[in-house]
């Protein structure tokens, strides 16, 4: 850090009234995009909230795997609502600019969401290692309380962590730019701004790359002791029957990881990356699970399915 940041007398904090949201500076048809992300968050909101719903009035449905769904729904809600109608708001009607409590508000929703997204994907992992791997003790490890313990002390976690994230950015003074290079007001190109030193701010910055690392290892570690389980098997049936009910699981695992992991190193550790190029990846990265999640994984479930043509009059085998 320069040394007139070391010198800043840290008694006098500025913050300025708002933020400009500056993104998609060389991007043509932008409101192509973002009428694009519109529908997806309609999507996304629709089928989640009917997947709440179907779940929350049928009492069949009120087990550890769909109390699990569930979870993921609301979540999904949450991390597309911190975003999309603030990139509306933005690049379609024009009005870049954010005040600072709002900027720390949308902040603080988004990244919380996108840790609870990480950690329901592990919760959904785990409930495929105890469903394949110890289908005799399933009704003593997989409970309906067992799986709302573990689903609030995530969200008591990381509802903690931000809220304390959030907090520390009100130690930054900026009395130089408010332009934030992003899609909304993102957590590193904000701190970045700051006239004082942001060591506290990026190393919690760093540190959350933790929220994306230790899930997607127990589900990797999880998915290793299924495929062990699965291959030790007699029945070649059996085996693809285990191995289609994580398929699904698999492929959101994968749209959500693999873009964030490789957009946010690059982000975080090499700051010549395109701006463009930053903020439509992070955007599709972040907006597109929400909408895949209810479709790809929730709603081709046959329990769901099921009770989805029920309500609207087709009459399933149940």
């Amino acid at each position: 850090m320069s040394s007139h940041k070391a010198d800043l007398n840290e008694s006098v904090i500025i913050h300025p009234p708002g933020f400009y949201i500056i993104g998609f500076l060389n991007f043509p048809n932008i409101s192509v995009y973002i009428i694009f992300l519109g529908g997806i968050y309609v999507v996304s909101v629709v089928f989640n909230i009917s997947l709440m719903c179907i779940i929350a009035f049928d009492q069949r449905l009120h087990c550890p795997k769909f109390l699990a769904v569930a979870n993921l729904a609301v979540i999904d809600v949450i991390l597309n609502t911190s975003t999309i109608p603030g990139m509306i708001k933005t690049f379609l009607l024009k009005d870049n600019f954010v005040p600072f409590n709002l900027c720390l508000a949308q902040m603080f929703f988004h990244y919380f969401a996108l840790a609870m997204e990480s950690y329901a994907l592990a919760i959904l992992a785990y409930d495929r290692l105890i469903a394949i791997c110890f289908p005799l003790r399933r009704s003593v490890l997989n409970t309906r309380p067992i799986m709302f313990g573990i689903v609030s002390v995530f969200w008591g976690y990381s509802l903690g962590l931000l809220a304390y994230s959030t907090i520390i950015m009100t130690r930054l003074s900026f009395c130089n730019s408010v332009r934030v290079f992003s899609y909304f007001c993102d957590y590193a190109p904000v701190f970045r701004l700051a006239c004082n030193d942001y060591t506290l701010q990026w190393t919690v910055a760093s540190l959350s790359m933790l929220h994306l690392i230790a899930p997607l290892t127990f589900i990797l570690l999880s998915y290793l002791s299924i495929l062990v389980t699965v291959f030790r098997m007699k029945s070649v049936g059996s085996r693809m029957k285990a191995l289609t009910t994580c398929i699904e699981h698999l492929i959101l695992v994968a749209v959500f990881y693999i873009p964030l992991f490789s957009i946010y190193l690059i982000g975080l550790f090499i700051k010549s990356i395109d701006p463009d190029q930053r903020v439509l990846s992070l955007s599709l990265a972040s907006c597109l699970p929400p909408c895949i999640n209810p479709i790809v994984y929730s709603l081709k479930t046959k329990e769901i399915r099921n009770r989805a043509l029920a309500l609207v009059g087709k009459n399933p085998n149940r």
